[in-house]
């Protein structure tokens, strides 16, 4: 069976499946006025995910990260963990969480096959994390991150989004945190989003601005790996833990994109950004719908744009990165 690829020889082996679009934070940068459902909201459910994960599989996804929303709010994301890990062909099972309920289940998703994490930390000062977040949590989810640690995952990440007169103060308590603690600290620049204009203009921040700041205190860029996709990876040889930059608006971001994303509501979307999804459910119904959804993936990877076109200031339809995964 033939690989996705689309017609930029771009080669997609991971898929970022959503779970929810329900999240229990509300970040200034996401989802400002907290979650706000559109009627008793419908997702995906186990038969529907196992036939989306064996129809991925078979066309060469080797890595599936589970989002939201908050994808652990779900009750069975036990269960969905398992269900994914289960298929031979999927060597990484990862997720994005906001932490809450991490040190609690560590262990549990850990046995259950998960084995990569990333936890969103925009601050490592209580008060700017509630600011940013809307949640008073810090110390619950800081318990998570150690529980993860201790649980064994083969990689610990942690996600902060850094935003300009806000926390942006907090570069040099993060890079002291990572000294002695064996972590990835992913810095994710700011994006805009359709309901985001204004916090964008007041609070985004270039990645290259702190590349620029991590060379000149030694910090050296990383070989790239086909694992990588866009993110930009630093070393420090005094330093146990690694920093990652995703800058989407740097030229070329788009040339090593190795991700597709399915919604929680079962549509495919080619980028983060520029269209509102394919809708995939129908074809979820039983796994002899197979060989048609595998036709409507390689079909609809034609329409796959070169660039997001980001930084020639395009938002696309994409309101708030809950909605579809991040």
């Amino acid at each position: 069976m033939s690989l996705l690829q689309d017609d930029f020889g771009r080669k997609f082996q991971y898929l970022r499946m959503s779970v929810t679009d329900v999240c229990n934070f509300k970040c200034s940068y996401c989802l400002p006025d907290g979650y706000r459902p559109d009627g008793k909201p419908k997702f995906l459910n186990l038969n529907e995910i196992e036939n989306l994960i064996s129809a991925f599989a078979k066309v060469g996804t080797r890595k599936v990260r589970i989002t939201g929303g908050e994808p652990t709010l779900r009750k069975d994301f036990t269960d969905i963990v398992r269900l994914v890990a289960d298929h031979q062909d999927i060597r990484t099972v990862a997720t994005t969480t906001n932490g809450y309920r991490l040190a609690q289940h560590a262990k549990e998703w850990y046995d259950a096959g998960l084995r990569r994490i990333n936890v969103s930390v925009d601050s490592l000062d209580p008060r700017m994390f509630y600011q940013i977040t809307g949640e008073n949590k810090f110390d619950e989810v800081m318990r998570g991150i150690d529980a993860a640690l201790e649980a064994g995952f083969e990689r610990v990440k942690v996600n902060a989004v850094l935003l300009k007169d806000l926390n942006d103060k907090d570069l040099p308590a993060f890079l002291n945190w990572i000294k002695g603690t064996p972590i990835d600290l992913r810095f994710i620049e700011l994006m805009e989003t359709g309901l985001g204009h204004d916090y964008f203009k007041a609070h985004h921040l270039a990645g290259a601005d702190i590349r620029a700041q991590l060379l000149q205190s030694g910090w050296s860029k990383d070989i790239s790996s086909s694992e990588d996709g866009p993110a930009q990876n630093f070393s420090h040889p005094d330093y146990q833990g690694r920093i990652g930059l995703i800058m989407p608006y740097e030229q070329n971001f788009c040339a090593s994109c190795n991700r597709l994303r399915v919604s929680a509501k079962g549509k495919l979307h080619l980028c983060l950004f520029t269209e509102s999804g394919v809708d995939l459910r129908d074809l979820l119904q039983s796994p002899e719908q197979q060989g048609e959804l595998i036709e409507r993936l390689h079909q609809q990877l034609h329409n796959k744009k070169e660039t997001h076109y980001l930084h020639q200031g395009v938002t696309g339809v994409t309101q708030h990165l809950a909605s579809i995964g991040g």
